[in-house]
């Protein structure tokens, strides 16, 4: 009987835990879109003016700063900064697609 309780009770801690991590994984889907509008700006705009799709000094500078965050949230660096690479070489995808429908070649 206590083991039945304690189990059922697992299951209703298990349960508010999923429901955080699912708003959580919401919450950074919306966040993702919201980065990826503001990125796909940042592309026309570069396109426009013929700067290059890809920044490695800004990259450089996001990387350090991403990676600082990471350590003050207890969150492993590594893998932020591959989080954060992941994120960049889509962005730089894009710039690129941009440009390229601007007529723009790549140049970085």
């Amino acid at each position: 009987m206590n083991e039945e309780k304690d189990m059922a009770d697992a299951r209703v801690i298990l349960a508010g835990y999923r429901a955080s991590i699912d708003n959580i994984d919401a919450a950074l889907i919306h966040m993702l879109a919201e980065r990826f509008r503001c990125t796909k700006a940042v592309g026309v705009l570069k396109a426009e003016h013929g700067l290059p799709p890809a920044d490695p000094s800004r990259e450089q500078q996001q990387i350090a700063r991403l990676r600082q965050l990471a350590k003050d949230a207890n969150l492993d660096p590594d893998f932020a900064e591959k989080f954060l690479n992941f994120v960049v070489r889509e962005v730089i995808r894009h710039h690129e697609q941009i440009a390229a429908s601007n007529g723009v070649t790549k140049t970085g």
